[in-house]
């Protein structure tokens, strides 16, 4: 056995005589030459243990049970003295995190950051660092590698800094490399592409690899074994074709069921305390989505462009064209999907619509008044008609305001009610619309969990009383049963308040799940739209395809 962990218990200060255990007494097995997957939510301290293995837990805050044991074939890690410990993890064991962009050093190259991997765990001089490191960049393929080995992170794409990260990980090539949730932020090619290549690396290189994850279907291909966590506990594991095929435990059963699937679209998606009430859940009706010609078209774009401008040499620059017309029309009531990779222009379709953006062309239509070509004077009243949910809950709401001066602030601007105590009536039944305490309203942001901050953004936009919501991104970041709970949110929002959505997303079965039509984005171009039902049926363009072929198959 390559890993052993046992009686691994792990509890952190959360004040001078306070402590929150996070992980309570698990054990597992990580067998040679295999692939395990460590699955669960936020909070089910999966990641947590994972540090621990390295050594990288906070020493001022984090406890280690005395009796907790982590054995590397026979050696003891948790107990090594730390030059050793240094030693063993980045040349026998190594990782890749979930966000290489805070991992990777923006000011050095990436050529630079892997040659020091190389210089500190196999003595190897500078020459010897960068032909290897030349090797290992063409071995997770980056394009161009002589080229690329001198470019900064900030140069490449999110994919490219994943590969650059698992370069730098089997650089010294390490019996075991833990992945924690390293495709997460990623689109569902690039992520396909980041699966492959770590289950390529493992093979070619036998090395044995720990998955972590919030998202079961997404390891179904990989993995040989599979360990359920649950608020520190595992609450089941086995053999991965076992545990998918007949889930023993109902948490596993929830987490599988979460994820909205591209077969079916119940009019609400299962949550997890749905299925840990134990009994069989009753069977949901379908919810009908598509477009008819006698819609009401609320939103109506022609040929939106945007360019940026990129500064080339000393005093050149060039043009970057984001958006290459654009033309897409939005019924009342109905939610547009709108997908494709990274760079696509998805983002900037959404940040244009609202002048956060400024257009290079074309015309935005919003009941046959043209919004780009009004002055600023003129769109103050029609800001509050179309609002946005950004991607990020923990950047996007001020961490120095309380939730109730988040919601009182856009009401006083654009002067909806008239007294701050009717705004405050008006704020506090929303968060209980969103479904949220009145208590939220004295609290801050860093007081809630990623989905509660997102649901106090989506309060946040509905005191505008907007006919518009862009949703960029608004759940890739939550976890599965978090996501349900949002997606439930949105459908009875748009149920009652009769809202449009734009909603953009890489994930192509939440986009399946929630739009009535779809619109895929390529390299800034609109290269097909349809209804949702017939695009994922019957996809025409190559680019459509190749994005539906790269959805895992338990998705």
């Amino acid at each position: 056995m390559l890993l052993q962990v046992r009686h691994l218990r792990i509890s952190f200060r959360t004040g001078k005589k306070e402590t929150v255990e996070a992980v309570k007494g698990i054990s597992f097995d990580i067998p040679h030459n295999s692939t395990v997957a460590l699955v669960g939510e936020s909070g089910s301290g999966k990641s947590v243990s994972s540090l621990a293995v390295m050594g990288l837990l906070p020493p001022q805050t984090a406890l280690v049970d005395r009796d907790s044991s982590v054995l590397f074939e026979g050696r003891e890690v948790l107990h090594q003295p730390e030059a050793s410990r240094r030693a063993m993890c980045g040349k026998e064991i190594a990782m890749i995190f979930q966000e290489p962009m805070s991992s990777l050093n923006p000011v050095f190259t990436v050529g630079f950051q892997i040659g020091e991997v190389l210089r500190l765990h196999m003595g190897m001089n500078r020459r010897a660092a960068r032909a290897r490191t030349l090797e290992l960049l063409e071995e997770v393929g980056i394009p161009d590698p002589a080229a690329r080995m001198d470019a900064y992170p900030g140069q490449m794409s999110g994919g490219q800094q994943q590969r650059v990260m698992i370069a730098m990980a089997i650089a010294c090539n390490p019996k075991l490399l833990i992945a924690d949730e390293p495709t997460t932020a990623l689109d569902v090619t690039i992520q396909k592409q980041i699966m492959e290549l770590i289950a390529g690396l493992q093979k070619k290189h036998r090395m044995s690899v720990l998955f972590i994850t919030h998202d079961l279907g997404l390891v179904a291909e990989i993995a040989d074994q599979v360990v359920v966590m649950r608020h520190g506990e595992v609450r089941e594991a086995g053999d991965a074709r076992a545990v998918f095929a007949e889930p023993k435990d109902l948490y596993t059963r929830a987490l599988l069921h979460c994820r909205p699937s591209l077969d079916a679209r119940p009019r609400r998606l299962p949550v997890i305390a749905d299925y840990m009430q134990g009994g069989a859940l009753a069977p949901q009706p379908e919810r009908q989505r598509g477009t008819a010609p006698g819609d009401e078209i609320v939103l109506e774009v022609q040929g939106l462009k945007k360019s940026f401008w990129l500064r080339e040499g000393l005093f050149g620059k060039r043009e970057f064209q984001a958006l290459k017309g654009v033309s897409f029309k939005l019924a009342r009531g109905k939610t547009l999907g709108v997908v494709g990779e990274s760079g696509s222009g998805k983002s900037t379709l959404g940040l244009t619509l609202l002048r956060l953006h400024q257009a290079s062309g074309g015309s935005v239509l919003f009941e046959g008044r043209d919004l780009l070509a009004m002055s600023a004077q003129e769109f103050q009243p029609f800001k509050r008609r179309i609002q946005i949910i950004f991607q990020n809950p923990y950047a996007s709401l001020n961490p120095r305001f309380t939730v109730g001066q988040i919601l009182l602030e856009p009401m006083r601007l654009h002067g909806i009610g008239a007294t701050d105590a009717e705004r405050s009536r008006m704020a506090l039944a929303l968060l209980e619309r969103v479904g949220l305490p009145q208590q939220a309203y004295h609290r801050y942001p860093h007081e809630f969990s990623g989905g509660q901050r997102q649901r106090i953004a989506i309060a946040r936009c509905l005191t505008m009383k907007p006919q518009i919501l862009v949703c960029d991104e608004s759940v890739s970041a939550l976890d599965v049963s978090v996501q349900a709970q949002v997606l439930n949110l949105l459908q009875d929002l748009q149920d009652e308040y009769g809202l449009s959505y734009i909603f953009i997303s890489h994930d192509l079965s939440v986009v399946k799940y929630i739009s009535d039509q779809v619109l895929v984005m390529h390299q800034g171009e609109a290269v097909e739209m349809a209804d949702s039902d017939q695009l994922y049926r019957h996809p025409q363009h190559p680019y459509t395809r190749s994005l539906l072929a790269a959805i895992p198959k338990a998705a």
